[in-house]
């Protein structure tokens, strides 16, 4: 979920920034610090939105930098379980599908894909559905489910996905299904 969070930090300004307008040089701080950085109170740091707050700056004794007390909005994505999430297909191996969904990458295991024994085509990177004849390749667009999270922080976050229940799979699918609902509403009038 994207959500607006305010925090409350110290923000080192290095030398290098001393002849910058203090706000930007601040900011320029704080968004290397928390921008496409992964924490797990917050989630996901996507852009700082403004400072807030500005305090009086301190000088620690061996560091060059400048010390102040700040407080700025964070736009953040932080996914939850249960949430539904739309994401494309970027990687298919023989156990999975990788799905990116927002900054983050999530694990469609191959047992959460169908409903339905599922082939895979190694050297398509194709998975297909034995009956529904259902196929998920790299690109497509999905709407899955959360069903596991661990978001630690850095490389380590494992989101765990289905695509199993109704109303989600493929966008393909989906509008397939649509199309084949309409028809048969359409043939009982």
């Amino acid at each position: 979920m994207y959500r607006i969070v305010t925090v409350k930090t110290k923000a080192g300004v290095p030398p290098t920034r001393f002849g910058m307008p203090l706000q930007k040089g601040i900011k320029e701080s704080i968004a290397e610090k928390y921008e496409r950085v992964a924490d797990k109170r917050y989630g996901v740091g996507l852009v700082v939105l403004k400072i807030n707050e500005i305090g009086e700056g301190k000088i620690t004794a061996g560091d060059a930098s400048v010390y102040y007390p700040v407080t700025f909005d964070l736009l953040v994505y932080k996914p939850e379980i249960q949430e539904v999430v739309v994401g494309d297909v970027v990687d298919n191996t023989e156990f999975s599908a990788f799905v990116r969904i927002g900054p983050l990458d999530g694990l469609v295991h191959v047992s959460q894909i169908l409903d339905d024994f599922i082939n895979y085509d190694e050297r398509n990177s194709i998975f297909s559905g034995r009956d529904t004849k259902k196929t998920l390749k790299e690109g497509d667009s999905i709407i899955g489910r959360i069903i596991s999270l661990n978001l630690v922080g850095g490389k380590e976050n494992k989101i765990g996905l289905t695509m199993r229940q109704p109303g989600l799979g493929s966008v393909n699918w989906i509008e397939d299904e649509k199309k084949k609902a309409t028809k048969v509403v359409g043939a009982k009038k």
